[in-house]
């Protein structure tokens, strides 16, 4: 219940959010930091030679892909200006 008086005291930033942003960079960083990247990097190849957990991450990527609206098109526009 107290995560939900958390998010609706929230400001909504709308479309790129300031918040959101600086707390997924910090998140990445104090990742890097850890010192796990490698050690992770070797779980993730060692999943992905496994049958059933490969299908798994696969089936969750094409999920997650019919819910995206495609590539802005505002990169192929930069890309051909270039």
């Amino acid at each position: 219940m107290d995560k939900m008086k958390e998010i609706a005291g929230q400001r909504n930033e709308g479309e790129g959010n300031r918040t959101s942003a600086r707390e997924y960079s910090e998140a990445q960083q104090r990742f890097i930091r850890s010192g796990q990247v490698d050690q992770k990097a070797h779980e993730a190849e060692r999943d992905m030679r496994d049958r059933d957990i490969r299908r798994e991450l696969e089936r969750a990527a094409t999920v997650g892909q019919r819910h995206s609206h495609g590539e802005d098109p505002e990169i192929r526009r930069r890309d051909r200006n270039d």
